[in-house]
């Protein structure tokens, strides 16, 4: 099975400019790489400026596209202005908006500060809406229309979990957000979507989340039906498919891409896959006697 092959077609983006939040590392990265290779201009934002400049060379290197590089706290608004000016300058003006900076950690909520707890809010939720207004606001003053953004939230942003409560809530509030404006705006030709995905292995995100053994010691893929992680390309071919004409009547939606793992730790009874075969040969003898008496 070729899940690490690419979807769309060569110059499927083409003409098309993708402002990626958090686009120099990770999943954006991959995002930003795939974009480019479909023919795509992409402008990524960190507060690196540095980290910034490497990697853009080394994706234009790669893809032969053009990158531009902004550096933007996306907490603070006025950067994300500067960030919108900077696109329109480069390009005319953006036709993608895809909200992918957040930040998580894994800890008991009742050893969170408040300025913890707050990070991530700012970070996932208000950064999302800071780009969201001031990408949204500039596409309405301009009358610009065939808009499309694309949040990326989580599973648990509708199921909520333990010992990410920060992350939890803010990717619920950037899923209502979504949804929301998805019916709001549409009148002016925006499109939102969402994707969520399960276990993607980043090395940033997932040190941080699980440091030290404890990636061994939590094996993510014994929570996932397919028995594996998702791959980075299976997720970047799923954003170049809803940010392209391809999807133009999908608004509002969240697609899950997970190998079913949130759907296995919702079901009530799902634990019963630990049950050997021979231990089921028995309970199936009892039920079957139990009928017959």
């Amino acid at each position: 099975m070729n899940y690490k092959g690419k979807l769309l077609r060569d110059n499927a983006l083409k003409g098309k400019t993708i402002v990626v939040t958090g686009g120099g590392s990770g999943l954006g990265k991959a995002m930003s790489t795939y974009f480019l290779e479909l023919g795509a201009n992409v402008v990524i934002t960190s507060r690196n400026m540095e980290k910034l400049t490497k990697v853009k060379a080394e994706l234009e290197e790669k893809t032969g596209g053009k990158v531009l590089a902004v550096p933007c706290d996306v907490r603070e608004y006025d950067q994300v202005e500067v960030l919108v000016n900077a696109t329109t300058d480069a390009f005319g003006s953006a036709d993608v908006l895809v909200n992918n900076a957040a930040g998580n950690f894994i800890s008991p909520t009742e050893r969170l500060s408040s300025n913890a707890f707050d990070t991530i809010i700012d970070i996932v939720l208000k950064g999302t809406k800071n780009c969201t207004l001031a990408f949204g606001k500039h596409w309405i003053e301009k009358k610009e229309t065939e808009k499309s953004v694309l949040n990326i939230v989580t599973t648990y942003a509708w199921t909520g979990s333990a010992y990410v409560v920060p992350s939890a809530t803010a990717k619920a509030g950037v899923l209502a957000m979504t949804r929301s404006l998805a019916v709001e705006w549409a009148k002016y030709g925006m499109r939102f979507n969402a994707i969520a995905p399960g276990p993607f292995p980043t090395k940033g995100a997932w040190d941080r989340l699980l440091p030290g053994d404890l990636k061994d010691k939590f094996d993510m893929t014994k929570k996932v039906p397919l028995k594996r992680v998702g791959e980075h390309q299976e997720l970047a071919n799923l954003a170049a498919y809803l940010v392209s004409d391809f999807s133009a009547y999908i608004n509002g939606e969240v697609i899950t891409i997970d190998g079913g793992e949130w759907l296995k730790g919702a079901g009530q009874f799902n634990m019963l896959e630990q049950i050997p075969e021979e231990m089921w040969d028995m309970l199936e003898m009892m039920i079957r006697s139990k009928k017959k008496g």
